[in-house]
């Protein structure tokens, strides 16, 4: 079976208070997950979706498609990480990797996990899409 998961980040100011929200489609059933944190940012709360749906997930051995519309999580997770580790988190400029606590908690899933992460065109009609952002606005209004 593979299990299709929409995750999305939400943030009131940036940074400001923020929610997450992951949309999780099984083959028979749904499930909804959303929280909030008062002061974040966008980049955070994205990444917080992604690693709240593989936590949730991760007892799971089915193939997960994961969606984000947040080419930064997409990008970082898939390619810039790799050389990331390699350069001891810091970034091509030599800065520290900025979440980088983040990073490291969705790559030790990620690598335990079969994921395949897939961009999508947020508030562009996706179903799936629509309602994590439905759900992560959910979470950003629960602390704002």
């Amino acid at each position: 079976m593979t299990v299709k998961v929409y995750t999305d980040g939400a943030c009131r100011g940036n940074p400001g208070p923020g929610g997450w929200g992951v949309y999780i489609i099984y083959d028979d059933k749904t499930e909804e997950l959303f929280s909030g944190d008062p002061s974040t940012t966008n980049n955070q709360m994205e990444m917080q979706a992604a690693l709240s749906a593989l936590n949730h997930l991760k007892a799971c051995d089915d193939n997960i498609e994961l969606f984000t519309d947040s080419n930064y999580l997409r990008q970082g997770i898939t390619e810039w990480i790799h050389k990331w580790k390699i350069n001891n988190w810091r970034t091509a400029a030599k800065k520290p990797v900025a979440n980088k606590d983040l990073w490291i908690a969705i790559d030790e899933l990620n690598n335990v996990m079969k994921v395949n992460w897939n961009w999508v065109k947020g508030h562009a009609g996706d179903p799936g899409n629509e309602k994590a952002d439905e759900l992560a606005n959910k979470g950003a209004d629960s602390v704002s």
